[in-house]
């Protein structure tokens, strides 16, 4: 909504919000989050526009996040998929992401910085 992105824009604090732009138009958005409550590995989230998708921008998204991290003094990211998200899954793991199942359709991922 206008008034989260607003509150986003306006945060500060430990967790990190970011945006990808092409020209003038947001296709996507990445976080790392959990710092502010006190986590030592944040959990790493993004999300792509599906007109970018299959064009690097996740990868390119990603590694700018495992950046942030680590110069944010991050080991370790973790993050949480859908198991029948195989694409994501695939990009994940092409990273360095190993994964554990979780209860339900989820499994969690980290990734040693």
């Amino acid at each position: 909504t206008t008034d989260e992105a607003a509150a986003r824009a306006n945060y500060s604090g430990r967790d990190f919000y970011c945006i990808m732009l092409q020209e003038d138009n947001v296709v996507g958005y990445g976080m790392l989050r959990g710092w502010d409550e006190g986590y030592a590995i944040p959990s790493l989230g993004i999300a792509l526009d599906p007109s970018v998708r299959g064009r690097g921008c996740s990868r390119a998204l990603m590694n700018f996040l495992h950046d942030t991290a680590k110069k944010r003094g991050a080991t370790k990211v973790r993050l949480k998929v859908d198991s029948r998200n195989r694409p994501a899954i695939e990009l994940y793991r092409s990273l360095g992401y190993v994964f554990e199942p979780q209860t339900g359709e989820e499994l969690v991922g980290l990734l040693d910085l």
